[in-house]
């Protein structure tokens, strides 16, 4: 496999393409071969009709590890179908762009620059010289993490299901929570296991791993190695300390609004609430998983819900939602603002205004996306609550994959915008506004004179 160059009179078209450019055309072409291979005999259960939407939103959904299902993935897919499904959540989850650099690696040929460049956009490295070393060091890491939640799931599958079934459902869902993918075949799903440590732990920390991003979870790695030679960078601790902020404030939440609710946290008992809450404030970072039945939480934690999933995960994660970093840098921007400074100091260091300024960018042009589906979302389903809509549009975008019992309610009109939600979610939706910038960029030697007079807030 090789992505990057071809024969014939286009030899060498893929390697001019632009980094964003070649991300958001690999992943167009994985959801095309992914719903192509769905459409295959032997995909679906006898007496299952999945319509080409239906199977082409679903191929989306496991390209861009979302989760969302128009039917439930254990019961209308069958062995061949859920393996498919898994192997295109996991090429998604590590990028089509890394697999076939691994490829190229396995087949003895070097990987030039241009392509280094490619990479480097693929997993938000930080310079492009040792991409393709970080590259390597992923794939190992990642595969370790996978077998080591399979093995410890396998402690309660195995003597469950018995040795093949219980390996499988191990391997799949290891495979699911660490890409933050959310496809579940176990036999009624995640709720039998609410108040399980084992279960319920194992996967709520894939999801976590999965939704640090490569960069830091390689970060801690080597300063837990060696932490005179290995510092902690700045943007690792900023990313940690906001998720462990949005776990706790999500986990204490959770636990007030839903500690007496019947249809939630009410008939566990205190350490089985106290798990419960953690697991849920969890899987909205773009995990997918669900525990406890959503469509009987209260308004209140449905919209604390929605806010978790917008923020999402981790930059250069499986993850989505306009990310941890950002959502930081906005608050302290805010503080800030409110306290009179004008430069964003965090651990000892100034960030840079770009960096600012993207935020904001990032911000602005998710809200937009999200608004803009949304808002289609209503027009194309009217019969159904703007709340549900509302959760589907924000869960698509930020490639979370929960739901309020809705998606299989959902016209295919809907499935379309949705899937369009999902895709742009993925890539990033800067990305994907940059790809359609078939110029280069101006060199900035033109510079225009200020304007004071402009008022904000």
């Amino acid at each position: 496999m090789n992505l990057f160059r071809s024969r014939g009179p286009r030899r060498g078209l893929l390697r001019r393409l632009r980094p964003p450019q070649l991300l958001a055309l690999v992943y167009l072409l994985g959801i095309a071969l992914g719903a192509a291979l769905l459409h295959l005999p032997g995909m679906t259960r006898p007496g299952v009709n999945l319509n080409t939407v239906e199977l082409l939103f679903t191929a989306t959904s496991a390209i861009c590890i979302t989760g969302l299902v128009v039917a439930d993935t254990g019961e209308a897919f069958t062995r061949l179908g859920q393996v498919t499904i898994i192997l295109l959540a996991q090429i998604g989850g590590l990028g089509i762009i890394t697999f076939g650099t691994l490829f190229a690696l396995l087949a003895g040929r070097r990987v030039n620059f241009s392509e280094r460049q490619h990479l480097a956009q693929q997993v938000n490295a930080l310079n492009v010289g040792g991409v393709v070393a970080l590259v390597r060091i992923i794939f190992l890491y990642t595969f370790a993490a996978q077998g080591v939640g399979a093995l410890l799931l396998s402690l309660r599958f195995v003597p469950k299901f018995g040795l093949g079934e219980g390996l499988y459902q191990s391997v799949f869902h290891s495979i699911s929570a660490y890409n933050n993918a959310g496809f579940v075949v176990l036999p009624g799903g995640m709720a039998p296991y609410v108040a399980d440590p084992l279960v319920s732990g194992v996967i709520a920390a894939l999801i976590m791993l999965g939704g640090l991003g490569f960069l830091v979870q390689l970060n801690l790695l080597t300063h837990w190695r060696a932490p005179r030679r290995n510092r902690l960078l700045i943007y690792s601790r900023l990313t940690l300390w906001t998720t462990l902020a949005l776990l706790l404030i999500g986990a204490v939440l959770i636990l007030a609004l839903e500690w007496r609710n019947p249809g939630t946290l009410g008939p566990l008992g205190p350490g089985g609430k106290l798990l419960a809450s953690v697991f849920q404030s969890v899987t909205p970072r773009s995990g997918g998983f669900a525990t406890v039945d959503f469509t009987a939480m209260g308004n209140a934690t449905i919209f604390l819900i929605i806010a978790l999933m917008f923020i999402g995960a981790n930059s250069g994660s499986t993850g989505g939602g306009i990310k941890t970093s950002t959502f930081a840098i906005l608050l302290g921007s805010a503080w800030n603002l409110i306290r009179g400074r004008t430069e964003l100091i965090t651990f000892g260091r100034r960030v840079l205004p770009e960096n600012v300024v993207r935020a904001g960018t990032i911000t602005t042009i998710y809200t937009l996306l999200v608004f803009t589906g949304f808002f289609l979302m209503l027009v194309t389903n009217p019969t159904l609550r703007f709340t549900p809509l509302l959760f589907e549009t924000v869960s698509a975008a930020a490639t979370v994959g929960l739901s309020l019992n809705t998606t299989h309610l959902l016209n295919d009109p809907g499935l379309i915008i949705l899937s369009v939600l999902m895709y742009l979610g993925r890539i990033g939706p800067v990305t994907f506004a940059l790809a359609l910038n078939l110029r280069e960029t101006s060199s900035g030697r033109v510079r225009y004179p200020p304007e004071r007079d402009i008022l904000v807030g």
